[in-house]
């Protein structure tokens, strides 16, 4: 679950930004913590061919083109653990490109000293 933040968020309100490479046949880091309900901006690069990030229950399904930064603005609503796959088909290895994406809830994130 995701709800999109404002376009005319106050500059101070800016969301914390993760940065995500795809490159074959994996995602770096292999794997993101987010807090639910805090906004996130993550940012996707390719480091050599057109990747895909899919991960439909946190509403994700983007194109990540070489050459380009691709950004998402979100908002987790629900905790869990999430799997990200590269949906673009990317050569040979391209079965095994996956990532984690977990969501913690905002006690569990702050006694972690996220």
């Amino acid at each position: 679950m995701l709800a999109v933040a404002s376009p005319w968020a106050a500059a101070q309100d800016e969301p914390r930004v993760v940065v995500i490479t795809a490159r074959r046949f994996e995602f770096s880091p292999r794997e993101i913590t987010l807090v639910k309900g805090e906004t996130v901006r993550l940012q996707l690069k390719s480091e050599d061919v057109t990747h895909g990030l899919f991960v439909r229950p946190l509403g994700i399904d983007t194109d990540i083109v070489p050459g380009r930064v691709t950004e998402l603005t979100l908002t987790p609503l629900k905790a869990g653990s999430y799997r990200a796959i590269c949906d673009h088909f990317c050569g040979a290895g391209h079965g095994g490109m996956k990532m984690t994406i977990v969501v913690e809830e905002p006690a569990a994130s702050a006694a972690a000293g996220k």
